[in-house]
């Protein structure tokens, strides 16, 4: 409660908003409004505003669209014999929701709406005859169905993108005022109606429960921005989407209702960076409706219980938005929280600009070590179905990441990059995610082991599993993976991403099955000499993994092989990343909001018959004064006594000296912070196979050559499908 002013008390009282009183009614001061105009002028180069006359586009293409509705629905009910009475007052209206509806979208965004239809229109009406009045008309483009969770007619009107939903009501005719929000809408319907009326439901009950919705729109507008600009904007990954943004600078505009939008950005990050999780964020207090649908609710769903970041819904059924979000990704959100509230006391104090809140951090600094997945597929059409169920599996990976031991955070870059080809000559499609780890400071260990290969295989496994149970697997269609530390992620990664200050020519052939070796190896003037493909075989002294296995598995090779051997020394990189300059506050200093239980990395599978190790051995680090500590690395039981090296010059390079302070923190795999040592890089092939099969003693034989050490291997059982697996395991050295 606090006390108002004596100028305010002869004020009608206000209305509450939210499930709590609010934290402050304060009014703005001059220096807030000053403070929202340089918001404003900010966030203009970023395209988050619409020009008006794009507006007004919008709004009579969206009104074309609601004639055809009606004149379609006039159509049906004609065809249906309805009384012509009836016939002249149907009507049927399209609703928008989402970033439209809230006001927030940004230049080119789609449009999300919802057609809504009286009774007597079925649901395959809407999908066969008014599909069908679409193709005719000359404006519509890209006409497609979606079969989603919620099935979608996507199409592409005089340029702009929308989707349309389809609800019908238990209703003779759709009134032109229609209040979606009424909850006796939703008797008797149809469960996929339910679903397609929540959108519009849950945007239109946030926009009546904010107490100024200019305020709401410019700071959601920020926050969207800024959320997009730190890879933090992804439902699908296990971040948060759109509405779940959108529900949060609600809930701040509630708590404090008479502050304007650079206030309340600021309030925005005090209050998340100090909510205390798993409490949920509600913006009002749900309500029983009687109709018997599933709702949130921890009381009565265990499984509601494990929800670590719960956002609800405000329409009934309430629903938690944030279901797919996983200790890694709530911590990294938390930091950016409280990374933002830094920044914005800054701002408020006028030692910064607005501008500092929207630099992108630099990801590919922030970490020393990075999982790269790779999804190929052969023609683009597979790449595009390929990629959507990959990165919908993402989270299951990185979930598996985050119960391994060793590991206290797996974040994920919610961006896709375009992979460098396998093989220039063959027709391929390549996308890449990258997700940055964070190893666990170990007490008293020496030498730990970290595998990580049956995270990545069972990630893997589900894939190929859902990609063949949804009959859309092709042969072509592949996932790998590999272990890349920072220093290599040049090689796979175009040079505009990683900021460098000089050019390398980023032509790499990253190869999953039949890794021909290649030398990447850089000479000092950092420019990077890649041999040709074909040359490769002959020059480089590394091999990779050995090119005959791949090619006797009909069975989906699934491939996780560490980026070949680089010696070379350091890149000297500019410091982009904001968070390690100002204060060191970085990845590991994130505290660990949920503890995770010590589970040691369980056996590995046993559907293989071929195992591929990679290794990697890291020379033991000069002793300096830092403090930093050795990061655990995936490589279980493997002793190497020795390995070929080249001797280079030690060198100290900027980036280095400038993320001491990450380091301290830190577990560091294969790279010392004060004196780079020179590492060595070992990989090896190493195969095995089960006693009982004896079809695979040529392939054994071809490959015996490369490895006698298969202590780390454990004697694998006959399996019908022949399954190559390579692993990744890293070793540490403190």
């Amino acid at each position: 409660p606090v006390t108002t002013q004596g100028s305010q008390q002869t004020q009608p009282p206000q209305k509450h908003y939210g499930i709590t009183s609010p934290i402050s009614l304060a009014a703005p001061k001059e220096t807030d409004c000053i403070l929202a105009q340089k918001l404003i002028e900010t966030l203009k180069p970023f395209g988050v505003f619409e020009e008006e006359e794009e507006l007004q586009r919008r709004i009579l293409i969206l009104g074309k669209l609601n004639n055809l509705v009606k004149e379609w629905i006039r159509e049906i009910s004609e065809s249906k014999n309805l009384p012509q009475s009836v016939i002249e007052n149907v009507g049927g209206k399209i609703f928008t929701f989402g970033s439209y509806r809230l006001g927030v979208h940004t230049k080119g965004a789609d449009i999300d709406a919802l057609c809504v239809a009286p009774r007597h229109v079925d649901r395959s009406d809407f999908f066969t005859s008014f599909y069908e009045k679409l193709k005719l008309q000359e404006e519509v483009k890209d006409l497609a169905v979606e079969e989603a969770f919620v099935p979608v007619i996507k199409l592409c009107f005089d340029g702009i993108e929308i989707d349309i939903l389809f609800a019908r009501l238990a209703l003779q005719t759709i009134p032109e005022d229609l209040d979606l929000r009424d909850d006796s809408l939703l008797k008797n319907l149809d469960i996929r109606c339910i679903r397609s009326l929540n959108g519009c439901r849950v945007t239109d009950e946030i926009l009546h429960l904010v107490p100024n919705i200019d305020n709401f729109r410019l700071t959601l507008r920020a926050i969207k921005l800024w959320a997009k600009r730190h890879n933090i904007y992804s439902n699908i990954l296990g971040f948060l989407g759109g509405v779940s943004w959108a529900m949060l600078v609600a809930r701040t505009c509630q708590l404090y209702p008479n502050a304007i939008a650079s206030t309340l950005v600021h309030k925005f990050f005090l209050v998340f960076s100090k909510w205390e999780w798993p409490n949920p964020v509600l913006l009002k207090q749900p309500e029983e409706c009687n109709l018997n649908l599933p709702v949130w609710d921890p009381r009565v769903n265990p499984s509601d219980r494990y929800h670590l970041m719960p956002i609800i819904t405000p329409a009934y059924p309430q629903q938690n938005s944030t279901y797919n979000v996983s200790v890694s990704t709530r911590m990294v959100m938390v930091e950016e929280f409280k990374q933002g509230l830094a920044i914005t006391d800054e701002i408020l104090l006028s030692k910064a600009e607005w501008s500092k809140l929207f630099e992108a951090p630099n990801f590919f600094q922030k970490y020393k070590h990075y999982i790269v997945l790779l999804a190929s597929a052969p023609t683009e059409k597979q790449r595009l179905e390929w990629v959507g169920l990959v990165e919908s599996k993402i989270r299951i990976l990185v979930g598996s990441l985050e119960k391994n031991e060793f590991i206290t955070l797996a974040h994920v870059n919610p961006q896709s990059f375009p992979a460098p080809k396998e093989n220039p000559d063959k027709e391929e499609f390549r996308t890449m995610w990258v997700i940055g780890l964070v190893f666990k400071k170990t007490e008293n260990s020496e030498n730990l082991s970290v595998d990580l290969t049956y995270d990545i295989q069972s990630f893997t496994d589900t894939v190929y599993r859902q990609a063949i149970n949804s009959k859309m697997f092709e042969m072509d269609m592949k996932i790998a993976a590999m272990h890349v530390k920072r220093r290599q992620l040049h090689q796979l990664l175009p040079n505009h991403v990683l900021q460098k200050k000089k050019k390398h020519s980023s032509e790499v052939r990253l190869t999953a099955l039949n890794d021909s070796s290649l030398d990447l190896s850089m000479d000092s003037d950092n420019s990077m000499s890649v041999p040709s493909p074909t040359s490769a075989m002959k020059t480089s002294p590394l091999n990779s993994s050995g090119s005959s296995q791949g090619r006797n598995s009909p069975a989906p090779a699934v491939t996780a092989a560490s980026v070949t051997n680089i010696q070379a020394t350091e890149v000297s990189v500019p410091q982009v990343n904001s968070s390690e300059s100002s204060g060191g506050t970085s990845s590991e200093s994130i505290p660990q909001t949920a503890t995770q239980p010590a589970i040691s990395p369980p056996p590995k599978p046993t559907v293989s018959r071929v195992v591929s190790s990679t290794r990697l051995v890291n020379q033991p680090p000069r002793p300096s004064g830092n403090t930093a500590t050795k990061v655990p690395n995936p490589i279980v039981g493997v002793k190497r006594t020795s390995s070929p090296h080249k001797e280079e010059s030690p060198k100290k390079t900027k980036t280095e000296e400038d993320e001491t302070s990450e380091d301290a923190n830190c577990l560091d795999l294969i790279e010392h912070d004060k004196q780079e040592t020179k590492e060595q890089l070992d990989t090896e092939t190493s195969t095995t196979q089960s006693e009982t099969l004896q079809t695979a003693a040529p392939l054994l034989a071809a490959q015996k050559t490369s490895s006698t050490d298969l202590s780390d291997i454990p004697a694998l059982p006959a399996n019908p499908i022949p399954v190559i697996k390579n692993s990744i395991k890293l070793r540490l050295n403190r």
